[in-house]
């Protein structure tokens, strides 16, 4: 293909049309009904219907919490592992070893915990959103999360 239509979109782009259908309560008007039946092609479209934007709009606030979250438990973990490295210049006594092992273990720890914040993160703000079937499916992860180190800790 030779023209336009062969050019490959820009990267690191992306696209979304979120349609957000009413709640069994809702009344429905005609060009609601045609809005979520034929959504436009991108959110930023002036036509897109208020309330899918709205939705949108929440559903990327969500996905920026849980990047934050990862990204925060990634950064701190590193930090406290590259601390712990820092600490091996000096000389060797008991507190230097002491606060080397804390370090290494708050870093892995780190790293274990960082997954199970992201879920309960997601299952909450899933939650939020009214999609009740994965909050309790994330709820029910967590719950035989803390079983399993529950009897982990009793063994």
């Amino acid at each position: 293909m030779t023209g336009p239509e062969a050019v490959p979109p820009p990267r690191n782009t992306q696209q979304s049309a979120v349609v957000a259908l009413p709640a069994p309560g809702d009344r429905l008007l005609e060009d609601q009904l045609e809005d979520a039946q034929h959504p436009p092609e991108s959110l930023d479209h002036p036509d897109a219907p208020p309330r899918a934007r709205r939705w949108a709009r929440r559903a990327m606030a969500g996905e920026r919490w849980i990047a934050r979250v990862l990204r925060t438990g990634a950064v701190m973990s590193g930090g406290m592992f590259v601390a712990s490295l820092a600490l091996e210049l000096l000389p060797r006594d008991e507190s230097v070893h002491v606060a080397i092992d804390l370090l290494r273990k708050g870093a892995a720890s780190m790293l274990l915990v960082t997954p199970v914040a992201r879920l309960a993160m997601a299952g909450t703000l899933l939650g939020l959103r009214g999609e009740w079937r994965y909050t309790a499916i994330a709820a029910g992860v967590l719950g035989l999360l803390a079983l399993a180190v529950g009897a982990g800790f009793h063994a």
